[in-house]
Formats: structure tokens, C-alpha cells, sequence
């Protein structure tokens, strides 16, 4: 069978399982980008974010055989995707295992910064976070685990996964007061 990329996803598949590079190719380049997008939230860069989507590729290619086809492929990576950049995260970052509980509660992120935002400089801030702290902010805000899931996931405990989120705000709002004055003037003399 001769594979190229407007191949479908049930041939690319059998033709991963059986062992044709080219399938694994072209599979890798129809999700690299979306997967890409996951792998970056829980990154400072995008090479780190590389390196996780490539091992979260080596093992879809070595569990491809469990893929029942019953869901979304791109649904089944992108679990593969999220385990392994999660996997990642809780290797390399040290969370602080006890908590000031009298710490200031949930700050909001003015609404206005945000609206002035396009979605690639608000999650260039995001990256700007600490490991620990952007982890649990991106679980909490943009894929919606409650902190103790978040907290069974990171093997940390539920207060930690408070503290991390208010220090993510605190840090996300300072950040975007000193953003948002550099991208409006940089907006101004390119368009001015």
C-alpha cells in the first residue's frame, strides 16, 4: 500500500502496526501541530515541548495495537500527549509540599488584559510561569481538573494545588501589566 498525507487515518494506522515508516510519517505530521499545542502548555519552549511529543509518539507507535477505533484517533494521541507532558512536568519541577493556608485567595485576572490579548501573546505569558505553577494553572483553567484531581495527578496535595494556582495569578497578573505596555507600543510604531 503506498501511503501519502491525504491517506486516511484507519490506513495510516494499519500501516503503522504494520511497521511502514512512511505511514509513521505522515501520522506524526497530521497531529504534530495540534499536539504540539498540548505539549507547549506545560512547557517553558518549544523544544522541550518537541522532546515530549516525541516520546509521547514512541509510544503511540508502540501501543497503536490498542487503539480500538471506536473514539477519535486524534482524541487517543492527544490522552498519549497529555500523560506524557504531565509524566514530564512532575519529573522535572519540585513542588513545595507545605502551604501558608493564611495566603491571599484566588486573585482575578483583570478581564480587559486578556481581551487586549491575542491567544499566542497571552500563552507566551503563560509559558513566562513557573514549572509548577503554570502546570497547575493550565490542569485548572484551560482543561478543567478540579484540584484534587489535579492533586492525584502531581502526587501533591490539594492545598499545594490552591497555592500553585494563586501564584500563577499573582505572576499571570504582574505579567501582563508589563506585556501589555511592550505590545501596545510595539503595535503603535508598526502601525503608526
Amino acid at each position: 500500500m503506498k501511503f501519502s498525507p491525504d491517506s486516511t487515518d484507519v490506513d495510516l494506522v494499519q500501516g503503522c502496526l504494520e511497521g511502514h515508516r512512511l505511514a509513521q510519517k505522515y501520522l506524526y505530521q497530521r497531529y504534530f501541530g495540534r499536539m504540539l499545542g498540548i505539549a507547549m502548555r506545560y512547557t517553558s519552549n518549544r523544544e522541550e515541548a518537541t522532546e515530549i511529543l516525541n516520546m509521547a509518539f514512541l509510544k503511540v507507535f508502540d501501543h497503536l495495537d490498542q487503539f480500538r477505533g471506536t473514539g477519535e484517533l486524534g482524541g487517543w494521541i492527544a490522552r498519549i500527549v497529555f500523560h506524557t507532558a504531565i509524566d514530564h512536568v512532575r519529573a522535572q519541577t519540585s513542588y513545595r509540599k507545605t502551604i501558608d493556608f493564611n495566603a491571599e485567595g484566588e486573585l482575578p485576572v483583570e478581564n480587559d488584559a486578556i481581551e487586549q490579548l491575542a491567544a499566542e501573546d497571552l500563552f507566551k505569558v503563560i509559558q513566562k510561569l513557573p514549572n509548577a505553577s503554570r502546570t497547575v494553572f493550565c490542569l485548572y483553567v484551560i482543561d478543567g481538573f478540579k484540584h484534587h484531581e489535579i492533586a492525584e495527578q502531581l502526587g501533591i496535595s490539594e492545598g499545594t494545588s490552591k497555592w500553585h494556582l494563586s501564584e500563577a495569578r499573582k505572576e499571570l497578573k504582574k505579567l501582563l501589566r508589563n506585556y501589555l505596555p511592550v505590545r501596545e507600543t510595539a503595535y503603535r510604531h508598526r502601525n503608526g
